[in-house]
């Protein structure tokens, strides 16, 4: 990790230490982005195949907890912020094997969570967009996705296992230092910038979900209402120029900190003093930088602007999945998306 990383999360660190949540970073300036927002057709949910082995042991629990995990750096280290690529691969398999498939936060919140019976959803979030998540490689004049990076694990995964689905929300910046602008630019780690928007367009025609985390990651509680508006809106600008009318929906907060008006973290708008133009956002889920599994979203105390998050580094997911099962809190389906199989809400 370079010394800029480590101030980057030291950074981060300290924030979570002094009360707020922690969270990864992507702090910086940068060039500009472009564009307009709006409306993106949700992608239907596919015919779900056979349950795994054992499904039918579990029984249904649709007031459960929800797993949405949260990543940061992919690479070759195990850290507080960063996953080894190893033991990534190592999380799907684990998932996988204890029953889990993934959903997407918009599918969350929704309430969209077509399983089979005894299969319980995972949300996989990962914030920043660095090269790690997303990175390309040069192959005779063509670009390859590199199979280390988290996308080309996510892939080769998906592809042995049919009913492991490209649900997983990317949560992006699109104008930080450090590499992470839309997962790499400027040749940081060997990422050109005008593969940028071909990544971001990418994700979205594969089903991914993208999601807003603002566009250099400035800690919102510290500046006025304008300012946060224009983070917001300017990463929505930029997305949409990478996939024109995408609608995002998610919104992950940068530190983990509010800003001083709450409100302005779901919905506001950003009028650009260059063109006159106005542009708006509205989220739907707010994925807040910790707390643990979050509530179902059929729990009458749900509050999707306000989404607990689970932190993967060291042994936490493994804790977590077996925290769920011995509390007798874990979500299962009942395999009927048209009734909720109700146990007491933990």
């Amino acid at each position: 990790m370079s010394i800029k990383q480590q101030l980057y999360f030291a950074l981060i660190a300290a924030c979570a230490a002094c009360g707020g949540s922690s969270d990864s970073g992507g702090a910086g300036q940068r060039d500009a982005a472009d564009t307009t927002i709006q409306a993106a057709t949700p992608i239907p949910a596919a015919q779900q195949p056979p349950a795994p082995a054992g499904a039918d042991t579990m029984t249904p629990n649709e007031l459960g907890r929800i797993p949405v995990l949260e990543y940061h750096l992919i690479g070759d280290q195990e850290g507080r912020w960063q996953r080894e690529h190893g033991q990534f691969r190592k999380d799907l398999e684990l998932l996988y094997a204890r029953g889990y498939r993934p959903i997407t936060a918009a599918e969350y919140v929704d309430g969209r969570i077509d399983l089979p019976r005894g299969v319980s959803p995972v949300v996989f979030t990962f914030d920043d967009a660095s090269p790690g998540q997303f990175r390309y490689t040069e192959q005779n004049g063509q670009l390859v996705i590199d199979p280390n990076s988290a996308v080309g694990i996510w892939l080769d995964f998906a592809k042995r296992h049919s009913d492991w689905k490209n649900k997983a929300v990317w949560c992006m910046l699109s104008g930080a230092e450090a590499g992470r602008s839309f997962f790499g630019n400027k040749d940081i780690e060997g990422q050109k910038t005008e593969w940028r928007h071909r990544k971001v367009k990418f994700l979205a025609d594969q089903g991914f979900e993208l999601c807003n985390h603002t566009l250099w990651h400035a800690q919102l509680s510290k500046y006025p209402d304008d300012f946060v508006q224009e983070q917001i809106a300017r990463l929505q600008l930029a997305v949409d120029s990478a996939v024109p009318g995408y609608r995002i929906r998610t919104f992950a907060l940068p530190l983990g900190v509010w800003p001083k008006n709450r409100g302005l973290a779901e919905k506001g708008s950003w009028t650009d003093p260059k063109t006159g133009k106005t542009t708006t956002y509205h989220h739907d889920v707010i994925l807040e930088v910790a707390g643990g599994p979050a509530r179902s979203p059929h729990d009458p105390q749900f509050n999707g602007l306000s989404t607990n998050r689970v932190q993967v580094y060291l042994n936490e997911l493994e804790k977590t999945l077996n925290y769920l099962d011995k509390s007798g809190t874990r979500y299962v389906s009942d395999g009927d998306p048209g009734t909720v199989a109700k146990k007491n809400a933990p």
